[in-house]
């Protein structure tokens, strides 16, 4: 959930290229996730202030949590979250864990969560990139769109096969 609310952060700021990118180094015993984005980015100010849970650039409520709890869950588990952006340019939130740390949370279902931004977006591009141990996985919803050309990834038949395709290439890298 951290990484979809992350992702929906770039969303809300305009972004319409997105890139996910989930690094697992069992070896430097290390788990690795960046969000990059296109949006509006963030000038200095204020993303000095961006972890504080009363900062928040939504107008529907006056708590952001989102970032704060990510960053707190990180530093438990032996890591941290850095943050870089450039007005009008973009951001990017980088989350580093302790990979075999007893109190970090599961990834998750990262195929619900790939199809969930893929189709439920279909305005935003989005990069996915899982690596594991220098086993890489990799899907661009651009590339994707540009070889269907016009046909919408929610289409039914492109949904099985994308279901199907993240299923299995996943599997083959975790």
């Amino acid at each position: 959930m951290h990484i979809l609310d992350i992702v929906e952060n770039s969303i809300e700021a305009g972004a319409t290229r997105v890139e996910l990118i989930v690094d697992e180094d069992r070896q430097a015993d290390q788990l690795v996730v960046s969000v990059s984005d296109n949006g509006q980015g963030m000038d200095e100010a204020y993303v000095r202030r961006v972890l504080d849970p009363f900062v928040t650039s939504r107008t529907t409520r006056r708590v952001g949590l989102g970032l704060p709890l990510i960053a707190a869950t990180a530093e438990r588990c032996g890591g941290g979250l850095s943050i870089e952006s450039v007005k009008g340019k973009g951001t990017k939130v980088k989350v580093t864990f302790q990979l075999s740390h007893i109190d970090r949370p599961p990834l998750g279902d990262m195929k619900s969560t790939v199809l969930s931004i893929a189709v439920g977006r279909s305005d935003v591009d989005l990069r996915y990139v899982h690596r594991v141990d220098g086993r890489t996985f990799e899907l661009d919803t651009a590339e994707v769109k540009r070889l269907l050309d016009g046909v919408p990834l929610s289409n039914p038949t492109v949904l099985r096969w994308l279901n199907e395709y993240l299923d299995q290439d996943i599997k083959e890298v975790a």
